[in-house]
């Protein structure tokens, strides 16, 4: 099953890192935050991925056409050019690079990627990291037969919470994710035919698709109650990592 990660869009609110690459290949712990959940995937089995650029699409594709030469030990023949592996400590990924344009919205990135996603297939968001069981979520898809399976997550509070009468404070709530209610979390399990609601590049997927998939009926959602971050912006970028230095990424497996 091929797992489609979008990684066009500008990354406008880490602009002080999206400036000079792609908010996916933003690194948490030395690696992009792309690789990170390419890992969570992989860990359950599945490790063919279709990544849909845009922004800075050069950026992407030079690190994965080199990443095998990084990791791995070398042996150059600097006579004939050529360029020999020692080891293999790469994983055993497939990784399809595909420009889907600059300024496409999300939508029109998966409708352009339609010829190569015949069958059931994963999509999530390139800046986004999770616990979610992904094995589970697949079989929840499975088990219910309709098109679209979203993974609703709970959103992480960034304030406590005051309730007031006048100025006087009745009631102090530290940060509780659980009153915010549930959030598009991405981890989507889609039908080749949910691409037939995405009329073309323009249209986000979280609008018109979504939407109107819901009013057929045929988009159900997998609750995950455990961990789940964005990296919208660079405090969440420096909380990411800081997670990983102490040893503590609830995402990863390591």
């Amino acid at each position: 099953m091929k797992t489609v990660l979008l990684a066009g869009g500008y990354g406008t609110r880490i602009s002080e890192e999206s400036a000079t690459r792609p908010k996916p290949m933003v690194e948490i712990g030395g690696r992009p935050i792309l690789w990170h959940i390419m890992e969570m995937y992989a860990s359950h089995g599945y490790n063919d991925f279709v990544v849909a650029c845009g922004y800075k699409s050069a950026y992407i594709k030079q690190y994965f056409s080199s990443v095998t030469q990084q990791l791995n030990n070398l042996s150059i023949n600097l006579g004939t050019g050529v360029i020999e592996t020692i080891g293999k400590h790469a994983p055993d990924w497939k990784v399809t690079l595909m420009d889907t344009g600059l300024n496409t919205m999300t939508g029109g990135r998966l409708r352009r990627l339609a010829p190569y996603l015949d069958s059931t297939f994963m999509v999530t968001y390139g800046d986004g990291v999770s616990n979610v069981d992904i094995t589970k979520l697949v079989e929840f898809h499975k088990s219910h037969g309709k098109l679209a399976t979203v993974t609703a997550v709970r959103p992480p509070a960034r304030f406590g919470s005051l309730i007031l009468d006048d100025s006087k404070v009745k009631c102090f709530s530290e940060k509780n994710p659980v009153s915010e209610g549930w959030i598009n979390g991405g981890f989507f399990v889609l039908e080749p035919e949910v691409l037939d609601y995405i009329s073309g590049d323009e249209v986000p997927f979280e609008t018109d698709p979504l939407s109107n998939l819901s009013k057929d009926g045929q988009l159900m959602a997998y609750l995950h109650d455990g961990f789940w971050k964005c990296m919208d912006t660079l405090r969440d970028k420096v909380q990411l990592e800081q997670m990983w230095q102490k040893g503590d990424a609830p995402w990863m497996l390591r």
